[in-house]
């Protein structure tokens, strides 16, 4: 993995684990980080650090897919359930995007109690 991807899974891993009761541990036999709200996936990052799924709101995939394909996509399996890929190794992330599409999961999978303490 080159260092820029380390560089970048550290920052998605930090605002991850700011959430209220949020987790770090891998899915199945990967070794890539996955950030989990009591053992709900929320955030799974890729095993090259290219890129992060996250849970996407009632047509968000639809929409950001639609409007940036260099940016986001709909990644395997979990697409169908309208899961959104976001590519953390395209040029000149948005930080303020991926941080509000982060905590959106977040929101998505956490507990009602917990996801009530995640704001913008």
């Amino acid at each position: 993995m080159k260092k820029s991807a380390a560089t970048t899974i550290e920052r998605v891993r930090k605002i991850c684990l700011a959430m209220p009761e949020a987790t770090e541990k891998p899915f199945g036999g990967h070794e890539a980080p996955c950030f989990r709200v009591r053992d709900k996936i929320f955030a799974h990052v890729y095993e090259t650090g290219e890129a992060v799924t996250v849970k996407g709101g009632p047509g968000a995939q639809d929409v950001l897919v639609h409007s940036d394909p260099a940016r986001f996509f709909v990644p395997p399996y979990s697409g169908k359930n309208g899961w959104l890929g976001i590519q953390l190794d395209a040029p000149g992330i948005d930080w303020a995007i991926l941080e509000d599409l982060l905590r959106e999961s977040y929101r998505l999978v956490a507990p009602k109690r917990l996801a009530a303490l995640v704001t913008d």
